[in-house]
């Protein structure tokens, strides 16, 4: 790895440390470690770890409490992705728990309806929750503990609170006007008609309820029992399409994992209807410029870099979709020629404006956390509910907001990601995995949408290039592109990029905004040290995280 850049990360304060800048220090400890964006949720899957439990038990349990603390990002009426590294066998598994569209829905019943695109909040949306079969996959096959012990912290937060953290009020009430519109969803997460403030202790009694059914009943208990049968009936009176049939045809699938190399280090991701791939065509573009001599967050760089990302979405939006219901040119995507061909599209002294898909058969909400435990099993699970709450509904009493994924779809006639009956549409989600000569190395993600492929391409490069260690690659300032009604969209920069080199970037045709206060993607890593085996660990500053080892 190449040596830093001292003037990556840039922070009103200095530390007695190798980057005086940075917002903490790595997190180092020998036997096990857990990082997600929640405290509270971090230290239970210390404690699943310490009494006995592996990281695929501390995931789940880490992942229950976090349904409950971060309700507008996560929770059981949302999907989950996972990525793991069993320590037995030393081979990585994936899986993917992602929920279909109903039966009775397909594109005509919208079209019918006056629709001409996928509205992006309400009933329409629902697609069946995957998270808790993929719970349930995820123990039956490599974990220790049953469902009681590993949702038994949340139940007993739901019951006796939790006190909400600054950055997740802020978001919560964001969403006030939006739950108000459903008198349930008021009645569960606006309590006495208004949002928590900081501080204040919240409780969810009918979220401890459906938790212990679950906990009692398993996986059938959401899918086949009364949990099932509620969400039909309230789907059936507030103009959604769910049949019981979608819930008991429900089933998680074990994928095989992709990857790519990048500089002697293998990338792992999941295959679609995830969107890993992305991260793995942008690692392709970059690798064929020396990221480290050009500098970090230079003009050229983020040029590139922006570059890079146009055309990748080009492909993204022609060819991520459901593999089950679509013949898809994923391999050829993730080729090394292929990607040499489409880089030679770039320009690079001007912006293009407009990138068409090549031909390859020749704020969005999200929790990530990761857990290594004392064998190094390593686990990268990421689990969402999409919008800001989901759907903003909740199906009366059960405590959760279902999620709003089927927005994700096409109306597009013959369109590969069109919504159809039983069909999984485009996610955004995509945990990450890095292995060195066939060695666990570190688990990754960065929550928020169309960010994380953009996020795990500039931690990457910022461990691998610049040589940061994992809090620094966290800490250091990001770039975002998006599309916008500007030909060639928008790239968003953080405070740290300088005044110069926007000012550059604008010179080659690029539309640039500062941003701060969120929009760009909160990260976890662990890494098993290749050459003492100590975890090394670091969150993101933009997010309540907090990384334990013990």
């Amino acid at each position: 790895m190449r040596a830093q850049s001292q003037d990556a990360l840039s922070h009103g304060y200095s530390r007695p440390a190798r980057s005086p800048h940075s917002s903490r220090s790595e997190v180092i400890a020998p036997h096990g470690m857990v990082a997600a964006s929640q405290p509270l949720a971090a230290q239970v899957g210390i404690d699943i770890l310490k009494a006995g439990g592996n990281a695929i038990d501390a995931a789940v349990a880490v992942n229950a409490v976090l349904g409950l603390v971060e309700p507008h990002m996560n929770g059981v009426g949302g999907d989950l992705f996972a990525i793991l590294w069993d320590a037995e066998t030393e081979q990585l598994y994936a899986l993917n728990a992602t929920g279909r569209a109903p039966y009775e829905i397909n594109r005509e019943t919208l079209v019918r309806q006056g629709y001409t695109r996928m509205p992006g909040k309400g009933p329409l949306t629902w697609t069946v929750p995957g998270a808790v079969d993929g719970w349930h996959e995820l123990l039956e096959r490599f974990g220790t503990l049953e469902f009681a012990d590993v949702l038994a912290p949340a139940i007993a937060y739901a019951r006796g609170g939790f006190p909400v953290s600054e950055i997740i009020q802020r978001q919560w009430a964001g969403s006030a006007i939006a739950l108000a519109q459903w008198p349930d969803s008021a009645a569960t997460y606006l309590p006495d008609g208004r949002p928590p403030r900081v501080g204040e202790v919240f409780k969810n009694p009918n979220l401890a309820a459906t938790y212990e059914a679950i906990a009692q009943g398993g996986r059938d208990a959401f899918y086949k029992g009364d949990i099932a049968r509620r969400i039909v009936a309230f789907s059936e009176g507030n103009g959604g399409y769910f049949t019981m049939a979608d819930f008991e045809d429900h089933a998680s699938v074990w994928v095989e994992p992709v990857s790519t190399s990048y500089r002697g280090y293998d990338v792992w991701e999941v295959p679609p209807n995830s969107s890993g791939i992305l991260a793995l065509m942008i690692l392709n573009l970059m690798e064929g410029y020396d990221v480290a001599a050009l500098g970090h967050n230079s003009a050229d760089a983020v040029h590139l870099y922006a570059e890079a990302k146009k055309l990748v979405w080009a492909d993204r939006n022609t060819y991520v979709a459901d593999a089950d219901a679509n013949e898809l040119p994923t391999l050829p995507l993730i080729t090394k020629s292929y990607a040499d061909a489409r880089r030679r599209l770039i320009d690079p002294e001007r912006a293009g404006l407009d990138m068409t898909p090549g031909q390859p058969f020749d704020h969005s909400d999200t929790v990530y956390l990761t857990v290594v435990d004392k064998d190094r099993n390593a686990i990268s699970l990421i689990e969402s509910i999409f919008g800001g709450f989901g759907s903003d509904v909740v199906p009366g009493d059960l405590g959760f907001a279902l999620q709003n994924r089927g927005s994700g779809f096409s109306l597009e006639e013959g369109h590969l990601n069109s919504l159809e009956p039983h069909k999984r549409s485009l996610h955004t989600n995509m945990p990450a995995f890095v292995t060195k000569d066939g060695k666990p190395f570190m688990s990754f993600g960065v929550m928020g949408g169309s960010m994380q492929p953009q996020g795990h391409w500039q931690v990457l490069s910022n461990i691998i290039d610049f040589g940061m260690n994992l809090q620094e690659a966290g800490d250091a300032a990001r770039v975002r592109h998006s599309p916008s009604l500007r030909p060639g969209g928008t790239v968003a920069v953080e405070p740290g990029v300088s005044d110069e080199v926007i000012a550059e970037l604008r010179r080659r045709g690029h539309h640039v905004e500062r941003q701060g206060g969120g929009g760009m993607g909160g990260y976890q890593a662990i890494m098993i040290h290749p050459e003492t085996g100590m975890l090394h660990g670091g969150t993101d500053p933009r997010k309540d995280g907090q990384v334990i080892g013990y």
